[in-house]
């Protein structure tokens, strides 16, 4: 990890928010409180884009940016999928969409992928060898695999689908919201689907992170799985943080 002593701005994209901070990327911690952007409706690519340069323009930041996008990242640019954005992502470079004078290096990584990259470096995964699968409930679900530490990029396990319905569709945090769902009515979804990763994966841990991860205590003990699971010590922060960290890297 390249440690320039400099602060780097992490993005972080979900369906529903653009949240951004300045990231010690040594350490792992937010240096700057986190300031958040409702996502624009529809998510076109030239909406986000204004949104982009308001997140920047309020930490009055011109150096590096890693930005998380909720979908496939093909070298660290070109987005092949984008699920809860507009379809018109696909196929753009995001990279050279979000650069501008002020930020001409932008390092675009998947959202899941950049809090699994937080949580193993100063997170629930530090020294974790074997099987890790790091699950971000939100808007979506997202999955980073991690085999002895090593990222297996873009697995997007979130849209594998259990009984014919697509697992994000079931069991995401979005759901509780649009069924007025209680913690104990969404569990056995959420169940259902970590026993569906288990059968394919085979994982020694299970790292929980996104927004639901800040209720982990209110609702875990619902959810009972042979893989030991954990809330993301870096909780909903983690996106932000490991896009930060790619940058850097970079």
């Amino acid at each position: 990890m390249l440690n320039t002593g400099v602060p780097i701005l992490g993005v972080d994209i979900g369906g529903s928010g653009m949240k951004a901070a300045l990231v010690d990327v040594a350490a792992g911690t937010l240096v700057s409180e986190r300031h958040r952007i409702k996502t624009p409706k529809p998510a076109l690519p030239h909406a986000m884009v204004a949104v982009f340069e308001q997140l920047r323009m309020h930490f009055d930041y011109s150096g590096p940016i890693g930005c998380a996008f909720p979908g496939v990242i093909r070298r660290s640019a070109m987005v092949a999928t984008a699920a809860n954005l507009d379809e018109s992502w696909v196929g753009v470079n995001a990279a050279e969409m979000f650069s501008s004078s002020q930020t001409p290096s932008i390092t675009m990584v998947n959202d899941a992928d950049a809090a699994g990259i937080a949580e193993m470096s100063a997170g629930a995964g530090v020294d974790q060898l074997g099987t890790v699968v790091m699950i971000t409930v939100g808007t979506g679900l997202g999955s980073a695999v991690f085999r002895d530490g090593v990222l297996v990029p873009n697995t997007e396990f979130g849209h594998v689908e259990i009984n014919g319905i697509g697992a994000e569709i079931r069991a995401s945090a979005r759901v509780i919201d649009d069924f007025g769902l209680t913690f104990e009515q969404w569990a056995p979804r959420f169940q259902a689907y970590l026993e569906h990763l288990e059968l394919l994966l085979s994982p020694d841990l299970f790292i929980i992170g996104g927004g639901i991860s800040k209720e982990f205590d209110s609702w875990s003990a619902l959810v009972a799985v042979e893989t030991r699971m954990v809330a993301a010590a870096t909780k909903n922060h983690a996106g932000i943080i490991g896009a930060a960290q790619i940058a850097a890297s970079r």
